[in-house]
């Protein structure tokens, strides 16, 4: 599990305003059996706040600071709106009330312009829902059927979450190998294991209903 969120660059002016949706044009809204995936709301601050706020999480994925704080929450929206923060950067809401449970998104690739990275983490209270799974179906079907220049994506997880990988390996991911990144919330490195998605693997799949 790699999560996109990062504290904000102190260099910004406190006076940045979200600029219009057109930003988003090449990230349209995600729609799944029980999942709406769109943009980061103001609205979401509260519970994008409380839901991060988890040592749980913080010590699973790589780039979240903890504790967690309203402000990271708001610094969060604002940048992931400017397109600051990944290619396409999502909430994970349900369907049926809208309520917020995490975030996913796709990452440009720094050294391959053919491939993006998904991240996605979610609140512990929604974890073994099959929620990751299904929105990780959801990104990768529109990365590939949107992006004819992309040809795969990858994917990493700390060495120990199980759940996440087991998520990676349900989306179609195969195992390339292992290694070392920093870790925000630890001060630190951590091991972690890289997958990758190719498009004619993707192609070959005869449904992601029969993965899960």
């Amino acid at each position: 599990m790699q999560s996109i969120m990062l504290r904000d660059d102190q260099s910004r002016s406190p006076d940045d305003r979200l600029r219009p949706d057109r930003l988003r044009s090449s990230c349209p809204v995600l729609l799944s059996q029980r999942l709406v995936l769109r943009a980061p709301h103001v609205e979401d601050i509260d519970a994008l706040a409380h839901l991060a706020n988890n040592a749980a999480i913080a010590s699973m994925v790589s780039r979240m600071p903890h504790p967690y704080t309203a402000t990271d929450a708001a610094d969060f929206v604002r940048r992931s709106n400017l397109g600051e923060i990944g290619k396409c950067v999502y909430a994970i809401t349900k369907a049926e009330n809208g309520e917020f449970l995490g975030c996913c998104a796709l990452e440009p690739h720094v050294n391959d312009a053919e491939t993006l990275e998904l991240g996605y983490w979610l609140g512990e209270p929604y974890w073994n829902n099959g929620y990751a799974t299904e929105a990780a179906h959801a990104l990768i079907d529109m990365a590939f059927r949107t992006r004819e220049d992309i040809s795969f994506l990858d994917a990493r997880c700390r060495v120990t979450n199980v759940a996440a990988r087991r998520v990676i390996q349900k989306s179609g991911f195969q195992f390339q190998g292992s290694g070392m990144v920093a870790h925000l919330a630890g001060r630190g490195m951590m091991p972690v294991e890289w997958y990758r998605l190719d498009r004619k693997t993707w192609m070959s799949l005869k449904s992601w209903g029969e993965m899960r």
